[in-house]
This record gives structure tokens, sequence and C-alpha cells, in this order.
């Protein structure tokens, strides 16, 4: 197999962060990209930007809100939305099937990987109905992921999760203890997706203490590094032996007008 590269990024408006995204892709040609918080409506998607620029696009978007979508090198088929089986009208999820080796012929499920791009609910406090909301999307989740990855056992699950690991992934852990992104019940779940049989891709390698991917606009967040690790990338076990790295690019978060959010790679070899 060639070397692939996977990346995941909550862009918080594509209309305002186009250009950033394909100045990313230009130095960084990953083969998926999974980008979250398009907050546009299908119709307005730059479909022929990204076409341009030597990639392919699906998405799922809704009107100011919410929105996922594939960029990819190669043409995602199989696509789904949302998660069968789990009522839901918000524009969440977005999953496709590619090429393992982008130019060579497909066949059977172990030629192909499954990418599963997600925007979490944030869940906005414990206890809260949109908490409760997130625990049963969390929950949808992996009851589908039980079924797909016995479909597919090439299978990344990247995207915005919201939630914490553990302490380590976040930069006050006493200050954050029981708040959103950082509840047990939230760990428990995210947890609960490792058990289906999903790993980790960034703590499969040493990294750096205090890696965060997403810093607050206020309060000189990102200077100071007071941040939280809240975007992941999943991958199955059969892939885990493909695993060469994974590392998030601080880089576009220092861009003029960034998102909040920086991406996530993990590269296959």
């Amino acid at each position: 197999m060639s070397p692939m590269k996977f990346a995941t990024w909550n862009i918080n408006s594509l209309t305002v962060r186009l250009p950033q995204v394909l100045d990313w892709l230009a130095a960084n040609p990953v083969d998926v990209l999974a980008l979250q918080e398009l907050k546009m409506t299908d119709d307005k998607f730059p479909h022929a930007a990204f076409q341009a620029a030597g990639y392919e696009s699906v998405c799922f978007g809704q009107k100011t809100y919410n929105g996922v979508a594939l960029i990819s090198r190669a043409p995602a088929h199989d696509i789904v939305r949302n998660i069968p089986g789990f009522s839901d009208d918000m524009a969440r999820v977005i999953s496709g099937t590619f090429p393992l080796d982008f130019g060579a012929p497909t066949g059977d499920v172990q030629s192909t990987i499954r990418v599963v791009g997600a925007y979490f609910p944030n869940g906005q406090e414990p206890g809260s109905d949109k908490f409760e909301y997130k625990l049963a999307w969390l929950q949808g989740l992996r009851s589908w992921l039980r079924t797909e990855l016995v479909k597919h056992p090439n299978l990344v699950l990247m995207g915005d999760y919201n939630i914490t690991f553990d302490d380590a992934d976040v930069w006050d852990p006493e200050g954050m203890r029981d708040q959103i992104h950082c509840t047990d019940e939230e760990r428990y779940e995210l947890n609960a997706l490792i058990a289906v049989g999903l790993a980790d891709a960034h703590r499969l390698f040493p990294q750096a203490p205090k890696s965060y991917s997403w810093w607050d606009y206020r309060d000189f967040g990102f200077k100071r590094n007071r941040g939280m690790r809240i975007d992941h990338i999943l991958l199955s076990q059969a892939l885990q032996a493909q695993a060469k790295a994974c590392w998030i690019d601080k880089t576009p978060r220092r861009n003029e007008r960034p998102s909040d959010h920086a991406p996530v790679v993990l590269e296959l070899t």
C-alpha cells in the first residue's frame, strides 16, 4: 500500500475559510479531509473550487449550523449521511468508501477504507436537554459503528468529538472537571467507541505534553496554549499496524481570522 494521509478539521464556516482550506490542502495534499461546521446549505457548497484544486467533494450541510464534508483525491462511494437508525435533523455525519491505495483497482473490502467524518454534538452543559441528546447520539453512533466495522474492517472515524479523553487533553483539568467536554458521562461514551474496536491514533505515537486541537478565541487562548484536544481520529484494529504517524498541525491556527480548531492528520503506510 502506498502511504496515505487522512485529516480532520473543524473550519468554523467554510464561507469564511475556504481560502485557508485550499491553501492548507496545497501545502498538505492529504488523500481525504473531513470538514466540520460548514455552516452552509448544500447548494452553496464550493465543489468547483475543490475540483479546480484537484479534489472531489461530497457534503451534507444546513443553514447557519453544523454541516460536514469529505474532500478527497478519489471519488467517495457508498455515501451515507447521518447515523442510520438514529433520527436526527442535524447535519452531523457523512461517510464514504475509498480505495486504500488510490490509483489501484478496488476489489474486496480489504482494498477499501471506510471514512466516517463527524461533528459530534457540543452538549451545552451537563443536565441540559442538549447534553442528553449528545449522550443518545453517541450511543446511536456506537450501535451503528458495530455493524459498520463488520462490513468495513478498514475504518477511520474522524472529526470534532467535543470530548476529551482525560486530564491530559485539558489545559486546566481541575477547573474543567465535570464541565462540558470533560464529564465522566461523555468520556464513558468516548471510551465505549474504543471498546467496539477502535484506537486513538494520536496516542499510538509519542506526543508533546499539552498537545491540543482547540483554543478559545478569548483571553489569548492560543497564544497561552489554553486549549483542549477534542478533535480525534480513531482507526480500526485492522489499520493500526499501518499507522505511521498522527499529529496536530497548529499552523493554520496562526492565520488571520482562523478557525478555533487545528487540523489533525493521520498517515498510513
